[in-house]
């Protein structure tokens, strides 16, 4: 073979590989340009926010006790109740009378102090406090359903993709994506 043919053939091989090259590129870029949304599930995740409230209530609390063996009470009501049995008695049954008022009296007395030291109560304001926990939802992705060609397939966006998705390349253009492709035809 000459030299002239052995570059023919050269120079023809070349041509051929290069076209076929450039030929698959236009048919790779020539695929579609967007896929279509079929479906979007909006992932929601629950948020729980701690806040206290408070109220005021009003508070009774029993007064503290001066005469905590109501003395008072007994000495006030013995003299009443010896004043009294004293009055009712005549003779030597006046004495008997007069010391068994005094007793019932001085027993009456106490009991009266008791139950009024019982009932002495004031009144207060107070702040009582809780916490309370608020449930919310947040939006933390999307499950996107889309359809490339015949193909169906499924992906986790971060954000709405609206009613198609860009292609490259034979491959979604997912900008801001939160996982990768999970499904036939990508």
């Amino acid at each position: 073979m000459d030299k002239s043919m052995m570059l023919g053939i050269g120079l023809g091989a070349l041509g051929v590989t290069a076209g076929g090259a450039v030929a698959t590129y236009n048919l790779v870029d020539h695929g579609p340009k967007y896929a279509e949304v079929v479906a979007v599930q909006p992932l929601k995740e629950a948020v729980k926010t701690p806040r206290e409230v408070c109220r005021d209530v009003v508070v009774n609390h029993r007064a503290p006790v001066k005469d905590q063996h109501q003395i008072a009470g007994t000495v006030v009501g013995a003299l009443a109740g010896g004043l009294l049995g004293n009055q009712i008695g005549a003779g030597s049954g006046k004495k008997v009378a007069t010391l068994a008022g005094a007793a019932a009296g001085g027993y009456a007395g106490k009991k009266v102090q008791e139950n009024m030291q019982a009932n002495d109560t004031y009144s207060t304001t107070e702040t009582r406090c809780k916490t309370v926990t608020d449930t919310s939802e947040r939006v933390i992705g999307y499950d996107v359903e889309y359809r490339l060609g015949e193909q169906l397939g499924r992906v986790r966006m971060d954000h709405e993709p609206g009613e198609r998705i860009p292609v490259k390349d034979g491959q979604l253009v997912l900008t801001g994506a939160r996982g990768t492709n999970a499904g036939s035809g990508s």
